[in-house]
């Protein structure tokens, strides 16, 4: 297979739709970002946004910004952009909590609609703090947490599964669960399946809706370009809503909040997923990101995922042999990063970030990178390999400086 030149990767760039959106953010000179799958990178929308929120409604018009900015409807107005971005209904997804929250919160209400039933079904390697919250909320209502390897989830789903929990694209990886299939099979049990979004939602094609999936929770803060720690969102499809019950019956989560009532009645649709006030900031920063996403042509960003993805792949495997790729090569078997086995990846990833090129290490022995269509150029991915290349042939990796583990990214 004929290798790429620089020329080819040039003209890559040159006929991209989506090129002019690079411009959009605010990208530090001298570094390749290639982990906006960990923490998408910022809008300059966002900064001034944030700037008049703060000087403007928080400074000038104060408490009245509830509703004279309606910061009031910020969970339910950013939600439905998210519903548009995921294939779901404006009024099924709300953005409040974290991932891990509403995680909880989804667990515990779907549970609920099979008291009976006795186990919580995930795979082994999932995202650990989804392990985390299953096995928490398998012991505080008496479940089983049955964890079984991949290719064992359809026949340990059953009359005793009162929910399964899985990520749809492994943030490892970069494996892709066919959504529509496990949920159309768990429900042959008359079993839901609760997904994770995070490493989906604005990575690969969702339609929620079309694909009969009934729940679902994401993070704002990759793809999203929400910022850190930005929140998260919940979706439930609408036959449902009426049935579940948060755990967390905070006050905004209530059927008339400002009426202050002793006794919780839950607020109609997917608003009884609200738990206490919702934070401004966060929120606002997070629509300036979704917005940002809106206006990207979706077909094309996910076109150019795979483009880059190919390119990233064919030059690895011609001039860093000693990476073994982990990820599919099959695009729809795959979400938007790409993943190299090596048993020093720890110091080659802190090699490379060191020399500019920001990826990210996940143990025990995986070099990971984001390829976020918006800002990322094809030219970024052959300057990448440059580096790469670099340093697997010097051995540069090897420098005591970069055996430490543990970094953020």
């Amino acid at each position: 297979m004929t290798q790429p030149t620089l020329a080819d990767v040039r003209k890559l760039d040159k006929s991209d739709p989506l090129r002019a959106f690079r411009e959009r953010f605010a990208l530090p000179e001298g570094v390749i970002y290639l982990d906006g799958n960990s923490l998408g990178a910022l809008p300059k929308l966002t900064s001034r946004r944030l700037a008049s929120v703060v000087t403007e409604q928080w400074g000038q018009s104060l408490i009245r910004s509830w509703n004279d900015h309606d910061w009031i409807g910020a969970p339910q107005r950013i939600g439905a952009k998210i519903a548009s971005l995921i294939g779901a209904q404006p009024d099924e997804v709300i953005v409040a909590d974290s991932t891990s929250v509403n995680l909880f919160k989804l667990l515990i209400a779907v549970t609920r609609l099979h008291p009976e039933r006795r186990d919580i079904v995930t795979e082994a390697g999932n995202f650990p703090t989804d392990l985390h919250i299953a096995r928490s909320v398998a012991e505080l209502t008496g479940k089983r947490l049955v964890t079984v390897a991949t290719d064992a989830l359809t026949n340990a789903v059953g009359h005793q599964t009162a929910c399964v929990v899985l990520s749809h694209v492994h943030y490892r990886s970069a494996n892709r669960h066919d959504m529509k299939a496990i949920t159309a099979s768990a429900a042959k049990t008359d079993t839901r399946v609760i997904w994770d979004l995070s490493h989906s939602a604005g990575a690969v094609p969702l339609n929620l809706n079309a694909d009969a999936i009934e729940f679902a929770v994401g993070c704002g803060y990759k793809y999203l370009n929400g910022g850190p720690g930005a929140p998260a969102f919940l979706y439930a499809a609408k036959p449902f809503l009426a049935q579940l019950t948060s755990p967390i019956p905070g006050w905004m989560g209530h059927a008339a909040p400002f009426e202050f009532e002793d006794e919780y009645r839950p607020a109609p649709g997917i608003d009884r997923f609200l738990a206490g006030t919702p934070p401004i900031l966060s929120l606002l920063a997070l629509e300036s990101g979704v917005d940002l996403m809106l206006d990207a042509d979706l077909p094309a960003l996910f076109e150019k995922s795979r483009r880059l993805f190919d390119l990233f792949a064919s030059l690895v495997a011609s001039r860093c042999p000693q990476l073994q790729l982990v990820s599919p090569k099959v695009a729809q078997l795959r979400g938007s990063h790409i993943a190299f086995a090596h048993p020093h990846a720890s110091s080659i990833m802190n090699a490379l970030i060191a020399s500019g090129v920001i990826g990210d290490y996940r143990a025990p022995d995986i070099l990971r990178f984001g390829l976020t269509p918006l800002y990322l150029s094809y030219e970024d991915i052959w300057n990448a390999v440059d580096v790469l290349e670099t340093i697997m042939q010097t051995s540069a990796w090897r420098d005591p400086r970069f055996a430490r583990i543990g970094r953020v990214t």
